[in-house]
């Protein structure tokens, strides 16, 4: 099915843009993406695998990203002030966009789906199964954290290294290769001619400079999650690789912890990003968690 807007969503009243793949008489599994990152960010590849399971999926532009509204009218957010606790630039939290996602199941005519949230998107999921628990069947966090200081920290490093992205396509599309590459899945192989297909749509879609930086200090904004996790009473999964350099291992880790009951998967070898040779592995972890708590 083609890409479709959803207008006055949620308390905000935002236009989101979604795509819905598979079957509607299968179970709704929304796919919620990370930081800076529109709804092609999910593979192909790993949604085919996920709808030969028997899964109605739904993906979708978060607020700021793609082709969903944009908060281009307030300051711009300075993250070192956000670092320091101060969020008087910051336009909105995880809670913002928890509310944006039960807004488009409202659209959508959803009493309750299935969430599988990535990075920033596993904290969106999060956020919803604390804030509106009856609207979540089961909950997949995969490489993602509790917001907790300690834990799931990125490696700075790496990160200083790739330097602030080009503004035209080709160089931006450059500059995200080595991107993933840094922090991706060395010990697997990487779809280089996939990432380039998904970067180059991605642009032509839209290239807001200033997502990535919205959306991180609505994370930062939001704080630490881990008490109010202990209170989830969701079926829940939590997926993350061991060589992740954006989101340390113990950030999956310490998810797992806090949420009463919840898997842990520990990849060997995986880094933050979506290797071919896992979709499998994904997929089938996903569709168990799915059809087993399907009511």
């Amino acid at each position: 099915m083609s890409e479709q807007k959803a207008t006055q969503v949620g308390p905000s009243k935002i236009d989101i843009v979604y795509e819905k793949l598979g079957d509607p008489n299968d179970p709704p599994v929304f796919l919620i993406m990370g930081g800076g990152s529109q709804l092609v960010a999910w593979p192909d590849g790993l949604c085919k695998e996920l709808l030969i399971r028997g899964l109605h999926l739904i993906r979708f532009d978060n607020r700021d990203s793609g082709l969903s509204t944009h908060f281009n009218d307030g300051p711009l957010p300075d993250f070192k002030e956000a670092m320091a606790g101060d969020f008087s630039k910051v336009p909105y939290s995880l809670s913002d966009m928890a509310a944006d996602t039960v807004g488009l199941m409202d659209v959508l005519g959803f009493d309750s789906v299935h969430l599988v949230g990535a990075s920033m998107g596993g904290m969106i999921a999060q956020t919803i199964a604390i804030e509106y628990p009856k609207r979540v069947r089961s909950l997949t966090s995969m490489m993602t954290t509790t917001g907790a200081a300690g834990v799931g920290q990125p490696d700075f490093t790496i990160l200083a290294k790739l330097g602030p992205s080009p503004e035209d396509k080709a160089g931006h599309i450059e500059w995200l290769i080595r991107s993933l590459k840094a922090i991706g899945s060395a010990d697997y192989a990487f779809d280089e001619e996939g990432a380039r297909d998904r970067a180059s749509r991605a642009w032509d879609r839209d290239h807001d400079p200033n997502v990535m930086l919205r959306q991180a200090v609505a994370s930062l904004k939001s704080g630490d999650r881990t008490e109010k996790l202990r209170s989830v009473n969701v079926p829940t999964l939590v997926i993350h690789g061991d060589a992740d350099k954006m989101v340390d291992v113990s950030g999956g880790e310490a998810t797992a912890a806090a949420i009463p009951g919840a898997k842990l998967v520990v990849i060997k070898g995986m880094g933050h990003g979506f290797p071919p040779a896992l979709f499998t592995k994904f997929a089938d972890l996903i569709s168990d968690l799915v059809h087993h708590n399907e009511n």
